[in-house]
């Protein structure tokens, strides 16, 4: 008979944080760039945003708003992805972003971090546009004057991010919690960002599902 696999978030934990630490103790600083990039620009972009000189620019290239042509908020992603709510503290955000965007990077590379981070916005951004589009009598309505704030920040890339590493190390715990909180974010308090959540959650489980099939199926197919 083989060895019992210990269960649980705990015994996850244990298992995962070692192998980080010692992939980014092996590659140092250099061995998370997106992170260390991540975690600049949110800086500089929280300063320039409040500058009056730069606020201007700041918000022509990067401010995404559901009201926006389509192509016009597609060009303005990737920079929305670092721009931070200018209301809410920006360090708690850097935080998010030193922690998930870390284990991320050190795990499934630079390059596939930065593309399920991008995949994760994008998704609630085309989210946010659904709604708008909907309008109040269909699923996931909200009010109108909540759908034409700014719409940025790394948010729900974390969230992406989080769910797709615990799926990649079959940390099944871990990718449960952070759904199900999504999904009573969304539902005790619904509001554009918890959606966008929920949507980056979504598509992320989707894509794993489809990785799965198409690698045969089996919930081992997930981590390879």
């Amino acid at each position: 008979m083989g060895t019992t696999r210990h269960r649980g978030p705990v015994a996850e934990a244990r298992r995962l944080f070692p192998d980080v630490w010692g992939r980014v103790r092996a590659g140092g600083l250099r061995g998370v760039p997106v992170t260390l990039a991540a975690c600049a620009g949110i800086l500089a972009l929280q300063i320039l945003q409040h500058r009056h000189a730069t606020t201007g620019w700041v918000e022509r290239l990067g401010g995404v708003y559901a009201s926006l042509p389509w192509w016009v908020a597609l060009l303005r992603t990737p920079l929305s992805l670092f721009l931070p709510d200018p209301e809410l503290p920006v360090w708690g955000l850097v935080l998010q972003v030193v922690v998930v965007f870390g284990i991320a990077e050190a795990t499934i590379g630079p390059r596939r971090t930065l593309a399920v981070a991008l995949l994760a916005t994008l998704a609630g951004t085309g989210l946010a546009r659904y709604c708008l589009w909907a309008g109040p009598r269909w699923p996931l309505a909200l009010p109108h004057a909540d759908l034409l704030v700014r719409d940025t920040g790394p948010s729900a890339a974390v969230v992406g991010l989080g769910v797709y590493v615990a799926l990649r190390h079959r940390a099944w715990w871990t990718a449960g919690a952070i759904v199900a909180a999504m999904v009573l974010e969304a539902v005790s308090i619904p509001n554009l960002a918890g959606y966008e959540h929920l949507a980056g959650v979504a598509l992320i489980l989707l894509l794993a599902a489809a990785r799965a099939m198409g690698r045969g199926g089996g919930a081992d197919s997930l981590a390879r």
